[in-house]
Formats: C-alpha cells, sequence, structure tokens
C-alpha cells in the first residue's frame, strides 16, 4: 500500500462528528499545559473510546480496523518484528501475506514509524489500525522467552562442560552481567513477569531439570533443562538472597528485591534438598501499593460495605481465613492501605514481611534470634498503636496476646487456616484461648477463596455436564435450568486455559449477643450451627454460584473452590 499521509486527529474527529469544535479547543490547551498525547487526553476526558478512535482513523485512511481479542494471530510471524520495535512503534505483525506484512499499528499516521518498520521487515507493508491496550497485551503474550531460556541453558550447560566444577569459585566470579546463568536467570524473571506468575520453581528430576511457573493458581512447565545446570542457578540465587553456600543438607529461606522493566519485584525464595539435587521456589511480590484496593477485591458491595466499617471500628479483632494462596495477605493490605493515615498508628508483626507499605511500621519476626510473633506482640503494644496487623495466628501465646490486645482499644486484624468463617472461632479455641475472650474480642471473620475468571476473549456458551448440574441444583433448586452457563474454549490469550486473571469469593460472619452466646457454649458444634443459621446461605459456595450465573467463572472452576471446604 501506498504511504499514509499525515492527518490530524482533533480534525478527523471533528468530520466525523465525534466531538465538537470546542472539545477539540479545550483538549488542545490542555496538550500544551501538559504536553500528553491528544488521543489520550480526548479518552480520559470521556470525549470518546479508544475504540472510536480507531474506527474514525481506520475510516479517514481507508484501512481496516481490526479487534486483537478476535484476531486469530500466529506467534511466528508477530516475532518477525523484534520486540524493542514492536513495543516503540506500538505496532504488531499480523498476517504474512505473500507480497506484503499487514502490520497493525495504533498511529497508522506515524511516518517514521512506517518507515522503521517497513525496513526492519524487508518487505512492503499494509496498514491496520489496532487499539493500544489490545495491542500491549499481545507483545506481552506473544514475546514469551521459551527459545532464549531454552538456548540460554543450553550455552550454561557447555560452559559447565563435564569436568566437576568449583561452584564457589563460580558464584564468586560471575559478577559479570554477561555471564550464562545471570542472563538465564534475568530471562526467567522477565518471562514470568510478562505472564503475570506469582511462583517460579526449580525442579531437579532424575535426569532432567524442569523451570515451572504458577499462573493463576495453576502451574505450567516453562522449560525443560539438563540437570547438571541445576547447582548453578541454585548457587547463584543463594548468593543474590544471602543464603550459605555451602549447606546443601538443610532448608533455607532469604528474600532478594530486583526491578523487572522497571517495576520492583520482591522475590521471596525457599530451598529445599530433595533426592536429585535442591529445589527452589521464588513467590514474586510486586512493589505496588496502589493494587492494594478494598474495591479491587471483588467483594460484593453490601458485604464490602460492612467489611469496611468493621475495619474503621477503633478495637476488635477481624481475622481472615482460607488455605494457603487464597489471597489473605492482599484483603488484610488492603485493609491497611484504606486505614493508612497520618492519625492512625500501624504496626504490622510479620513472617517475612510480604509488601512494603510508605507511613506503616513493619517488623519482620526472626525465630533464630528468638524474635517471635508473642514477642514482637508484646513489643508492638508499648509502641502505642492503633492498628496492628499480626500475619498470622500461629500459637496459643500469640492468639492471646492479639485477643487482649482488642479487648483494650486496639484493632486487630490477622489470618488463620481454617476452612470457613464458622469454625473459626472454634479453632481459637481449641488453640487455647479462653472462651469468653474470643466471644468478646472477635468483630467478624472473613473466609475466603480464590477462583480463575473465565477469559473474555474465548468464552462461550456450553450445557453443563450432568454432575455439575446436579452441583448447582443444591444451591439453585429449581433456578437451575433458568441460567446460560460459559466457559473458555482456550486459545492464544489466555495460553489455551480458557482463564484470566482471578477474584476472590467471600464470606463475612459478623459477632452479634445471639453469636458471642453461642461462642461461650461448651459444644463448639452449637456455635457452628447458630453461625450457619446467622450467615443465612450467604456462604463461600453461594458467593462462588454467583460468580457462574454472572457468567465469570465456570462450575468446574466454582466446584473446586467447594471442594476445599466442604466434607
Amino acid at each position: 500500500m501506498a504511504r499514509p499521509e499525515k492527518i490530524r486527529l482533533g480534525e478527523v474527529l471533528v468530520q466525523q462528528n465525534l466531538i465538537s469544535t470546542e472539545d477539540l479547543s479545550k483538549s488542545l490547551e490542555e496538550q500544551k499545559r501538559t504536553g500528553r498525547k491528544l488521543g489520550r487526553i480526548f479518552i480520559e476526558n470521556g470525549l470518546v473510546t479508544e475504540t472510536q478512535i480507531s474506527e474514525a482513523l481506520a475510516h479517514q485512511l481507508k484501512i481496516p480496523y481490526i479487534n486483537l481479542r478476535q484476531f486469530n494471530h500466529q506467534t511466528e510471524t508477530i516475532n518477525k518484528l523484534p520486540e524493542a520495535q514492536a513495543r516503540r512503534f506500538r505496532c504488531v505483525v499480523l498476517e504474512d501475506r505473500g507480497h506484503a506484512y499487514l502490520v497493525g499499528m495504533v498511529d497508522p499516521t506515524d511516518l517514521f514509524a512506517y518507515d522503521e518498520v517497513a525496513r526492519l521487515l524487508h518487505k512492503d507493508i499494509e496498514l491496520a489500525v489496532v487499539q493500544e491496550n489490545a495491542l500491549l497485551q499481545l507483545i506481552d503474550r506473544s514475546y514469551r522467552r521459551t527459545d532464549e531460556i531454552s538456548s540460554l541453558a543450553v550455552e550454561l550447560g557447555q560452559d559447565l562442560g563435564d569436568t566437576t566444577i568449583d561452584f564457589a569459585a563460580l558464584g564468586i566470579s560471575s559478577g559479570s552481567e554477561e555471564a550464562p546463568v545471570v542472563k538465564l536467570l534475568q530471562t526467567i524473571f522477565e518471562d514470568a513477569a510478562q505472564v503475570r506468575a506469582s511462583d517460579i520453581h526449580i525442579e531437579p528430576q532424575e535426569n532432567k531439570l524442569y523451570i515451572r511457573f504458577r499462573i493463576d493458581g495453576v502451574m505450567h512447565l516453562q522449560t525443560e533443562a539438563e540437570l547438571k545446570i541445576a547447582p548453578a542457578l541454585v548457587l547463584r540465587l543463594k548468593l543474590m538472597s544471602g543464603l550459605d553456600i555451602s549447606e546443601k543438607r538443610l532448608p533455607q529461606d532469604g528474600r532478594f528485591a530486583l526491578k523487572i522493566k522497571s517495576q520492583s519485584v520482591d522475590v521471596r525464595i525457599s530451598t529445599m534438598p530433595t533426592q536429585y539435587g535442591e529445589s527452589v521456589v521464588m513467590r514474586l511480590l510486586i512493589q505496588d501499593g496502589a493494587n492494594f484496593s478494598l474495591e479491587k477485591l471483588g467483594m460484593p458491595p453490601e458485604m464490602l460495605e460492612r467489611f469496611r466499617k468493621l475495619i474503621h471500628r477503633p478495637s476488635g479483632m477481624v481475622l481472615v481465613t482460607g488455605p494457603t494462596g487464597s489471597g489473605k495477605t492482599t484483603t488484610l493490605y488492603a485493609a491497611l492501605n484504606e486505614l493508612n493515615s497520618n492519625a492512625n498508628k500501624i504496626i504490622t508483626v510479620e513472617d517475612p514481611v510480604e509488601y512494603r507499605l510508605p507511613g506503616i511500621t513493619q517488623v519482620q519476626v526472626n525465630e533464630k534470634i528468638e524474635l517471635d510473633f508473642s514477642r514482637v506482640l508484646r513489643s508492638a503494644l508499648r509502641q502505642d498503636p492503633d492498628v496492628i496487623l499480626v500475619g498470622e495466628m500461629r500459637d496459643q501465646e500469640t492468639a492471646q496476646i492479639g485477643l487482649r490486645a482488642a479487648m483494650t482499644g486496639h484493632l486487630v486484624l490477622s489470618t488463620l487456616h481454617t476452612n470457613d468463617a464458622t469454625s473459626t472461632l472454634v479453632r481459637m479455641i481449641d488453640m487455647g484461648a479462653p472462651r469468653f475472650m474470643v466471644a468478646t474480642s472477635i468483630l467478624a471473620v472473613v473466609a475466603q477463596r480464590l477462583v480463575r475468571i473465565i477469559c473474555d476473549n474465548c468464552k462461550e456458551s456450553y450445557i453443563p455436564a450432568p454432575f455439575e448440574r446436579a452441583w448447582l441444583a443444591l444451591e439453585l433448586n429449581e433456578q437451575t435450568d433458568t441460567h446460560q452457563y460459559v466457559h473458555g474454549k482456550g486459545c492464544s490469550l489466555c495460553n489455551g486455559t480458557g482463564y484470566q486473571g482471578r477474584v476472590g469469593v467471600y464470606e463475612l460472619l459478623e459477632m452479634n449477643n445471639q453469636l458471642i452466646d453461642a461462642a461461650s457454649h461448651h459444644d463448639p458444634n452449637y456455635f457452628i450451627k447458630v453461625g450457619r443459621q446467622h450467615m443465612a446461605g450467604r456462604t463461600l459456595r453461594k458467593s462462588a454460584v454467583d460468580l457462574v450465573i454472572t457468567k465469570r467463572t465456570t462450575i468446574a472452576e466454582a466446584m473446586r473452590i467447594s471442594n476445599q471446604f466442604e466434607e
């Protein structure tokens, strides 16, 4: 196609009656004042949508507008253009048409970008208009580092050779950023961040080394490599996290920080000796306090309002329960973020400190020097706090100190590993906390799980299997067949899983006089019975089914998390 002509976006939108001349004048003034892109000003001021801008440009230039979420692209075609240039020029190669490449561009009037892309591809290009958000998501998904990781693993294996290596010497001398082990780890971290992995697992097997990522709670194999590179990787990671490189017989825990594409990431590392070498698991914690918002948790509006009132109470204890990986920490940090102000003194006692929040005093437990939860908690109470976060109620002593603090004018937030809200108070009593203290100190219990969200790009209707229908009928009764059900068939957007992202499901048990009396009863089953009556069906299972009938998750996913707390 011919080289595009330069056009003015504002004039195009005025011509197509999408904005008025007055809107354009005001936006141009704002652009002069702030230096921001004109299109972004139009969108943020609610004058037009990103789709309307893309369609207007396509209409003016007589080229197609392509919705990337529905376009069936090939990764090898996208990779014809290097990632750096794709990001710089905000474009992507969508199709090889033989005589030319079809290239999607956010701004097809950028003549410099057009010339550079044509030069890099060594072929004629035909343009289409694409949306910026969808383009950046596609780039993140498509430019995976799998081949690079495999080739770097091979390079590291060749570098090590078959001879016996002094890994301590290798670790000390491999400070160079060009060392294969350094490049390999850097690439693994970048790829993990790109696909939103929460954990990286390095697992030596009998003949292979597996590198796996946990994405949306599910494990995915990233690459297989030669087993002989495992000690070099483990050693480098131990050096980065200050662990004992000579100790290979005992588990070790540590942490280090790194930057991935200008994002600060804290990495929690755990090593464990196994039959074939040391296994390493790393939890990636993106340090962005702005992510901690109560609105983003996914609580139903009525429950969110109740939870917000509870955490603004001057004293008492609020417990968040659920298994490991159910989002308890995120819920507590969102609550802390809400309470964080100059008027509140907030102290956290954690093992380890997961996220750093400015304005909050955070203390790391260290069992090696006998700085345990109970000792830090006693000291914290002498620091005149308004709000205390205890990472976990682990033992009788910690539970009693926490409950006493809640009774004496402090708001205490903490977590506990229980199946549901009603069994939490019984668990506290089992830990040895006095009944009267549990009954009068605890304000509420939130039980939660995380479910995967259906991928919007490949969402489709389907008929539930008989066992799924039977499970739904337990909650919906005769309403079961009045709803339409959907699942994700799997696409490139969701890496074939049918899911993208996760959201919380919750139940909230708020204490009242009747429940306080029941908690003091000698039979624990009596409290559970009264608690369930008080919740009146507003349970974790009901919350999961609500997400199913609003087409946000699948029946299979709702059943999976329900089985975690049902006998």
